[in-house]
């Protein structure tokens, strides 16, 4: 099967770059909050406790003050998603429903397509198989469609979650499949189906399927419920998709993608455990939910909710595996900065029989009004009835142990008084308790960190230096410098002056431009060649502006380039920053002309030096020496210009 047979042309892609909006693209995965002309939330790409991204609508960029991530939009998708540069134009046009217009790609594209891309187009097909069987097969009707209707579930809700059902025929889906040209190979990578000696053969054969969305809405696993036809839906037991290069069990959420924007509405995620609990609130108007598919909460679920509220409930049911289910996050959440509440629902209901017997209304008093703090949740849990002292001390020590893992000192000092308060211990012998298991956390991650450091130690493995010392490195930066000003400021006129033969106007682009090629010069690095040849060219269009050209650049090395270049050091907007004048400009860029000259020259007077210890042939000594005397007085005058 062909995946991709074409490539975007020039124009759709600026079609879409016209279109993007940074803000809602971010906002797709990061719970921003206006900060000025800006936007912040919490880094998607490093462990952020307080937020560090910022997103700038008029720049159209983003970036992290912590890890320095970020660029544009395309380079955004890029870096989240794990995707291509095609995958992201993709993206972006099916956010703004812009057709796209494609060319024919060579043989040499094709093979470059991503093994990823390939698991994702199966899965995709995949889902629609399933829904495709749900409501238009004999089979698919009688047996899972009737499941879903004797669960209570809408058709507009079996849409919303692309519910499907697959056939109880082994090898239907990789009939279907081969018919439609896909790989046998990517059928088993990702999970859909199963290989032995015997062949390959469906692995959700007669069963009610649940696709995986991740956060953007790709399908990268699925969930099976199998049902028997002759009792018409007695359930029996779950298979789910193996991990895979798409697929991390720890690290999906089931629902997110349909929950994330009820998730910032709302300010608050609900947990529960399976999918018909998810599903069946979305149908009862309770969207800001999501599940973990009763395995226990990893860190990377959490941080990915994270990003989108800090508040949570855990909404299990009362019986033992529910309360288990809720004690066994929770301090992990603490840990991770969350505001944790629980709610055990009555008379053995579940989240799904719950919703059935109420209005979202009903349902959202009865959590606001049941809903409890981790403490009073933990409280009651542990020591209900308990006279027993060593067993009551073994839940005090439970309980504060929770606490101590709270990052926010001011926090844990609030509920360290309610402990007191409801526990009925003396405040002092929480604190003391809560830093002990503060001191012991510390001490176990100081043994981490130090084990770390001896592996380092013996690792072969050189650290590289820091600091700008050789001529080489100094020229680097010069010439870092100097791109920064054409990518900043590549437009604004720095001359504007008459002339004996006429007016002359020249750009900062233009002068650098200029400027070089009265001596010959280039930049060491191509690609700083090709951004300044650009800002000349483009330098006479209308509305030119260089930092918004080369940020939304379609060549992901030049924007991402411009991105870092194009972030000032404190903040992404210049409201608080004073006006760079022409003069400023051009005094900048003259001072660093001198500088780049400069460093030239004083690596040309090394490289005489280093000749001259060589050379044995007196004749070319001495032309190397009179090459050195002229180098030194250029050298020199240069120094004098720059005040050194």
């Amino acid at each position: 099967m062909t995946i991709f047979a074409h490539m975007i042309d020039r124009a759709t892609i600026d079609k879409i770059m016209d279109a993007t909006n940074i803000v809602d693209v971010v906002g797709e995965f990061v719970n921003l909050r206006k900060a000025g002309v800006n936007y912040k939330g919490l880094c998607p790409f490093h462990d952020d406790k307080t937020p560090s991204f910022m997103v700038s609508p008029s720049k159209q960029i983003c970036h992290c003050f912590a890890c320095g991530e970020g660029g544009n939009a395309i380079n955004f998708l890029m870096k989240h998603e794990q995707i291509t540069y095609p995958e992201a134009l993709r993206w972006l046009a099916k956010k703004y429903n812009i057709e796209i217009q494609e060319r024919e790609i060579s043989d040499e594209e094709k093979k470059e397509q991503s093994e990823r891309e390939s698991m994702f187009i199966v899965n995709e097909w995949a889902c629609q198989y399933f829904h495709e069987i749900l409501n238009n097969d004999v089979d698919g009707q009688a047996i899972g469609k009737q499941y879903f209707r004797s669960r209570g579930i809408r058709d507009d809700i079996i849409q919303k979650f692309q519910l499907g059902f697959a056939l109880t025929k082994r090898d239907a889906l990789v009939n279907e499949a081969h018919r439609k040209g896909y790989k046998d190979e990517f059928l088993v990578k990702t999970g859909l189906c199963i290989e032995n000696e015997r062949g390959i053969y469906d692995r959700f054969a007669g069963r009610a399927i649940f696709p995986w969305l991740n956060v953007s809405g790709k399908v990268v696993a699925f969930g099976g419920r199998k049902l028997d036809a002759a009792t018409k839906g007695v359930q029996q037991k779950y298979v789910n998709s193996p991990d895979s290069e798409i697929y991390h069990k720890e690290r999906e959420l089931y629902g997110i993608y349909q929950a994330k924007k009820a998730i910032v509405k709302e300010e608050r995620v609900y947990m529960v455990e399976g999918y018909t609990d998810v599903i069946a609130m979305h149908q009862c108007g309770l969207e800001n939910v999501v599940a973990n598919s009763g395995t226990a909460l990893s860190v990377y679920q959490i941080r990915l909710l994270r990003r989108f509220t800090q508040n949570i409930t855990l909404l299990y049911d009362g019986d033992e595996a529910g309360i288990h289910a809720a004690m066994r996050g929770t301090d992990m959440l603490l840990q991770e900065g969350m505001k944790v509440k629980v709610l055990l629902l009555p008379d053995g209901d579940d989240p799904d029989s719950f919703s059935r017997k109420h209005t979202a209304t009903e349902f959202r008093d009865y959590i606001e009004e049941h809903q409890t703090d981790f403490i009073e949740f933990k409280t009651n849990l542990l020591l209900k009835g308990v006279k027993d002292p060593i067993k009551r001390a073994e839940a005090v020590n439970s309980i504060v142990r929770s606490v101590s893992v709270i990052p926010d000192p001011v926090e844990r000092s609030i509920y360290i008084t309610d402990c007191a308060r409801r526990l009925g211990v003396d405040e002092r012998t929480l604190i003391s308790q809560t830093n002990k298991f503060i001191a012991g956390d510390r001490e176990e991650l100081q043994k981490e960190a130090e084990r770390e450091a001896r592996q380092q130690e013996t690792s072969p493995v050189t650290q590289p230096s820091i600091g700008l010392h050789t001529p080489q490195e100094q020229a680097t930066e010069v010439e870092r410098l100097l791109i920064q000003q054409v990518i900043r400021h590549g437009e604004v006129m720095v001359i504007d002056e008459d002339m004996e033969d006429g007016h002359l106007q020249l750009n900062v682009a233009q002068y650098i431009a200029y400027d070089f090629g009265d001596d010959g010069l280039t930049f060491g690095s191509d690609l700083y060649n090709r951004i300044l040849q650009e800002a000349v060219d483009h330098s006479g269009d209308e509305g030119f502006k260089a930092e918004t050209y080369f940020t939304q650049h379609p060549d992901v090395e030049v924007s991402q380039l411009a991105h870092r270049l194009a972030v000032d050091n404190y903040q992404l907007g210049r409201n608080f920053q004073k006006e760079t004048t022409a003069r400023d400009l051009r005094q900048q860029v003259e001072h660093l002309m001198l500088d780049f000259r400069y460093n030239i020259v004083m690596n040309r007077q090394k490289e005489i030096m280093n000749e001259m210890k060589t050379e044995k042939d007196m004749a070319r000594m001495k032309e190397l020496m009179t090459e050195y005397k002229s180098v030194s007085q250029l050298c020199q005058q240069i120094g004098k210009m720059l005040g050194r």
